[in-house]
């Protein structure tokens, strides 16, 4: 099963399998260098699919040569216009901040998506390609594949999201810090070593048949127990043991009289291995 569901100028997202969504920068011309468009149609369409019911799980790539490449400095440059406009600081900053805003909702977008996004990088990932993977469920990468957090080396820091998710995500906040402020690239050997990505692949064929597997499994599974799960890992992870044990609490008093779970309860006991799900 494969078929295109979404008309995007930057994205092409098709249905590769029944609940499996995959979603792959487009901008191959342009090495998926983020321009407006795609950061705009990123935030729309993880949007669209966190409440689409037909969607479950949803596998992130990039067509071409690369992942991403990062921002998009000629769009960028662009901003300098805009900003020229105004002469007073307050009027400028005020700008920017709202872009910045603007951004940073793009990238969490993939975070406060309902459904689990499965990153698979090749070659260079790039700067917001580093922000865009660390608001991922999971990732993956090409024997090839190098991680770079590239703002310091532009005079900036980095404002959408690595700083915050980065040191969450390797566990390790020195690492994160020298990854940070020298803006060296991290390969694929060591990215797998620190738990940026949970396996690496020979090439980018065999990465997105071992990443469309795994995805279809998760597809498999019971919605209301993946998505609910999703909710609470990211809840926990930013509050107290305590808080996360009450916020699962609260949720599986509702769960825990779905269908979902007398089905999945009697499949268990009656050893069926294919247990089909309702929408969500």
């Amino acid at each position: 099963m494969s078929s295109a569901t979404n008309s995007y100028q930057t994205l092409n997202v098709t249905v590769p399998k029944e609940f499996l969504y995959h979603v792959e920068l487009n901008r191959p011309n342009n090495l998926n260098a983020m321009n407006d468009t795609l950061w705009m149609e990123i935030k729309n369409c993880f949007q669209t699919l966190g409440h689409d019911e037909n969607c479950r799980v949803i596998v992130l790539s990039g067509a071409g040569k690369i992942f991403c490449a990062g921002l998009d400095f000629l769009e960028a440059s662009q901003m300098g216009e805009k900003l020229a406009d105004h002469e007073d600081i307050a009027r400028r900053a005020k700008i920017l901040k709202e872009q910045i805003v603007r951004y940073q909702e793009c990238m969490t977008s993939l975070e406060l998506c309902r459904k689990p996004v499965l990153a698979a990088v090749h070659s260079a990932c790039v700067g917001a390609g580093v922000d865009m993977i660390t608001a991922a469920d999971m990732r993956y990468c090409t024997q090839d594949a190098w991680f770079q957090v590239k703002e310091v080396d532009i005079g900036m820091a980095a404002d959408v999201g690595t700083l915050q998710r980065l040191p969450k995500v390797i566990g390790n906040d020195s690492l994160a810090r020298e990854l940070c402020y020298t803006a060296r690239k991290l390969k694929s050997e060591e990215a797998a070593s620190i738990g940026l990505v949970s396996k690496v692949f020979p090439d980018k064929e065999s990465m997105m048949q071992g990443v469309m597997t795994i995805a279809a499994t998760i597809a498999s599974k019971s919605p209301v127990a993946v998505q609910i799960t999703k909710e609470n890992l990211i809840h926990s992870r930013d509050h107290t043991v305590q808080e996360g044990l009450d916020h699962i609490a609260s949720y599986n008093q509702m769960a825990l009289q779905s269908e979902d779970f007398i089905n999945a309860t009697v499949a268990a006991a009656t050893k069926e291995k294919n247990v089909l799900f309702a929408k969500l």
